[in-house]
């Protein structure tokens, strides 16, 4: 056998030697690859939950300067320990931290008797909005506070008022501005009124 046949038979045997070993290319397949990039892939992160900052609306709303004495002199409870507040927790003022919604409401027939916006400056909460014209019922939709106001006649029961006034109202600057009125009438064709006013009906 030549030297050149001897140097070919060796070098095959080393190629065959190095592929079936258990540190070569086999184990570095596309599998292997796969799961190295897996592991260096970052995991993502899960969606940031909104948060709030809960608030004792009887408390704010007693402690409350802005607040009629009427308003603050029938605000019991209902039942038990269980006022007759409905509070909203969203951003209507353009702030950084959420707004704070807060509607009063009568323990007998659930009407709104006042609505009051808070914002948080300098660690505590602003009144920067009130109504007190019963009936009253304060939200957010879609960033403005929306004022719901059902409209009685003189033989309408509470559940049947004769029409409503929605108003809606847009932070501007350091104060809400009235940016949209719509009146409704409804019709008095069933039990003495219109259709009952869902706005004023407690969300508790």
């Amino acid at each position: 056998m030549s030297a050149g046949t001897l140097v070919l038979a060796g070098s095959v045997l080393f190629m065959v030697a190095c592929s079936s070993g258990g540190a070569g290319l086999k184990d570095e397949g596309p599998a292997a690859r796969s799961e190295q990039a897996a592991k260096a892939m970052p995991s993502p992160a899960g969606s940031a939950t909104p948060t709030f900052k809960r608030v004792d609306a009887v408390a704010l709303v007693k402690a409350d300067p802005k607040v009629s004495a009427e308003v603050k002199r029938d605000l019991k409870p209902c039942v038990g320990k269980e006022y007759p507040v409905d509070v909203t927790y969203g951003r209507v003022t353009s702030n950084s931290v959420d707004d704070v919604i807060v509607n009063v409401l009568s323990c007998a027939d659930a009407v709104g008797v006042g609505s009051y916006v808070y914002r948080l400056s300098g660690g505590s909460y602003e009144n920067v909005f009130a109504d007190e014209q019963p009936p009253v019922y304060a939200e957010i939709d879609r960033g403005d506070l929306v004022v719901t106001k059902p409209v009685y006649g003189k033989s309408d029961a509470i559940a049947y008022p004769s029409g409503e006034d929605v108003i809606t109202f847009r932070w501007t600057g350091d104060k809400f501005t009235e940016h949209d009125r719509v009146h409704t009438d409804y019709s008095n064709t069933a039990d003495g009124g219109g259709q009952p006013a869902p706005a004023i009906t407690p969300k508790n």
